[in-house]
């Protein structure tokens, strides 16, 4: 079992409330006359659960006989039906003429505690809060005092204020009996394990009689476990089984310490890569691996570093797959996990709950919210279309966008995230249009978005083509006679076709086209067909491809793309990693061996410090990740595990990208 299903097995408690017994109506010689009888058939009923018989039979005693002796009993019954039925108004009403009209009887102090119960069953809490000290000022008796503080202590629970409650809960218990003890101590651990861990530790560091000390250990360990804080956890609890040797929860105790020690035993320096190496994505799971070598090289080249070993499984495309590769990387105890590029979901949800952080490579949405050891360093749709808004809204100035894009899941992603960014940025969608990704020609989805598609209707033409004179349609005739003597015949057929065939709309200063270089690279001439030119053209990260360049070449020209990584930049790091990486095994590197080759250093030093000794410190060590200088940009994490780095905009120009200052 792994230590967080252990811990949280430990953290339950069964908490049992005993409420005290009313006490019995018992008929007494001081009981007489007609009402008796009507008295004990509400009583009947009562017992038999008849409330609304009930409730017109004690109303009626009341009314026909309220000096008896049995009118206070009455009014409690009535109060407790009314309770019953969430009337807490009249409740109240009920138990407050109990003290008013009946000041010596016995039922004043039930009818006290009950009207301040009323408040609390309504959610009233600061009622509760500010009546219970006048009510306490008039309870003389032990069980109604015991019975108000407890109140009191549940009200402040309610309020998620544990820290009151236990205080009112240690007032009941000083005043409970020896049956109610067990009651009051259960609820005061409720309130115990609701408190922050400072100040568990507080009140451990001052000694209270009226306090369960041993719970108080038990739970402040139980909570430095939960927290990860290990050597902690292991110190209270340690001091826990040397207090308390005798304890129900000793067995629960080293067992939660035989867990911590347990998760303590990994191999500092062993980093576990898990990569699809066969199956469909071989290709990419080889390209990734190289990237590994590389960095692994790198980093045991300098003199100070220590030896890193790597254990690589294959993960295929397989979910079963990947949890048997997740399950022997476990076995071989490794500090922290790299990868995979597919099947990401189901590697970060075993990872998480093994205890291992892992550094995902995948661009799925929410793969780092899956839990706090799980990160992705990776090119995200959202990260894209930031950098590609960013720079056309605010550094260009441009405001006017239109989108043709695929229909399926990757061009409605970016549709949406492209559209969303810019009206955050405060700029305009005024075109959009999706055509069928297997289609090669585009013609349809092109002339919609420039208002081409759709023929002017004859009467809106007619409309359109009022005469200013009493507004009357221009006629042929009109046409005949307005012609021009000279110029007639073919060169006025020709104007008049000219005349006929509609402009295209553009309207828009940029088009983005989220696609594949090899369609986009169809789409793009076709845009220039139909007059489309003079707008910027907007792509993904696909776009920084060769094959786009040699489609369209001419008409792609001055097109802006993101990309995480640029082999032809500037920067010495970059231009060192590709000349060793064409030296090592002869290709150039893209991003997929670039942001590998970062992650793998990112986890080869956070596991070399000197200071680990759980692998949450691992975590720690990526969560305070200080810009890292990655040949991918600086990188860091964010609290959430999802990477923070600026990407790179590119730009074509001839017959090579350049990259945009």
């Amino acid at each position: 079992m792994k230590l967080k299903h252990v811990i949280l097995l430990f953290s339950v408690l069964v908490l049992i409330w005993a409420c005290a017994t009313q006490p019995e109506v018992t008929p007494d010689s001081a009981r007489a006359g007609n009402g008796d009888e009507l008295f004990s058939r509400a009583e009947e009923f009562f017992e038999a659960g008849a409330y609304a018989e009930a409730l017109t039979l004690f109303l009626e005693y009341i009314q026909r006989y309220e000096d008896q002796s049995l009118a206070a009993a009455a009014l409690m019954k009535i109060g407790f039906i009314h309770a019953a039925n969430g009337e807490y108004q009249s409740a109240r009403s009920a138990y407050q003429r109990i003290p008013a009209d009946y000041p010596s009887n016995s039922f004043v102090q039930d009818a006290l505690v009950e009207e301040l119960y009323t408040y609390y069953q309504q959610g009233r809490y600061p009622d509760v809060i500010q009546l219970a000290p006048a009510t306490l000022q008039r309870l003389d008796s032990n069980l109604y005092i015991f019975k108000t503080y407890a109140l009191i202590g549940d009200t402040y629970l309610a309020l998620d204020s544990p820290i009151d409650a236990i205080d009112n809960y240690v007032r009941a218990r000083e005043n409970a009996t020896e049956l109610e003890q067990q009651a009051i101590l259960d609820k005061l651990k409720e309130a115990i394990a609701r408190l922050d861990t400072a100040d568990i530790a507080i009140l451990v560091n001052h000694p209270d009689d009226s306090l369960p000390m041993d719970f108080l250990l038990y739970q402040l360990g139980l909570n430095y476990a939960l927290e990860e804080k290990y050597d902690d956890a292991l110190n209270i609890l340690a001091e826990f089984i040397k207090r308390y040797p005798d304890n129900e929860n000793r067995i629960l105790v080293e067992s939660l310490i035989d867990e911590i020690k347990k998760n303590a035993v990994f191999k500092q320096n062993t980093i576990g890569v898990l990569l699809p190496l066969s199956g469909p994505y071989e290709k990419f799971g080889l390209r990734a691996l190289k990237g590994i070598e590389l960095a692994l090289d790198h980093f045991s080249s300098q003199e100070d570093n220590p030896p890193i070993n790597i254990s690589v499984k294959d993960s295929g495309a397989d979910p079963d797959k990947t949890i048997m590769a997740l399950e022997e990387l476990y076995q071989d105890q490794v500090a922290a996990i790299l990868g995979p590029i597919v099947t990401s979901a189901v590697a970060a949800r075993e990872a998480q709950r093994m205890g291992i952080p892992i550094i995902t490579l995948t661009q799925k949405d929410d793969i780092p919210g899956i839990g706090d050891k799980v990160f992705r360093n990776f090119i995200t749709p959202k990260m894209q279309v930031q950098a590609i808004t960013s720079f056309t809204v605010e550094s260009l100035g441009l405001y006017r966008f239109a989108i043709l894009y695929p229909d399926e899941n990757y061009g409605l992603t970016f549709m949406n995230l492209f559209w969303d960014a810019l009206i955050e940025l405060g700029g305009q969608v005024v075109g959009v249009e999706s055509y069928n990704p297997k289609q090669t020609d585009f013609t349809d989805p092109i002339k919609k978005l420039v208002g081409l598609y759709y023929e002017i209707p004859e009467d809106l033409k007619a409309e359109n083509d009022f005469a200013e004179d009493g507004d009357q349609p221009i006629t042929v005739a009109d046409i005949d006679e307005k012609a021009p003597e000279e110029g007639s015949g073919r060169e006025s057929e020709e104007a008049a076709d000219e005349e006929e065939e509609p402009e295209p709309i553009v309207d828009f200063d940029a088009i983005f086209i989220p696609d594949s270089p090899g369609l986009a690279g169809l789409i793009v001439p076709q845009l220039a067909y139909f007059d489309i030119k003079d707008v910027y053209l907007l792509g993904t990260n696909l776009w920084h491809s060769d094959t786009l360049i040699r489609i369209a070449d001419q008409y792609v020209q001055g097109a802006v793309m993101p990309d995480g990584f640029f082999a032809e930049g500037t920067s010495p790091a970059v231009q060192n990693f590709v000349a060793k990486f064409e030296e090592t095994y002869q290709e150039k590197p893209d991003f997929i061996e670039a942001v590998v080759f970062d992650s793998a250093m990112i986890l080869f030093h956070a596991v070399s410090r000197p200071h680990i000794r759980y692998r949450n410190e691992i975590r720690d060590e990526l969560l305070n990740l200080d810009n890292f200088p990655g040949i991918t940009g600086i990188t860091r994490f964010d609290e959430n595990g999802e990477v923070q780095k600026k990407l790179h905009l590119l730009r074509i120009k001839g017959k090579r990208f350049v990259e945009l200052e």
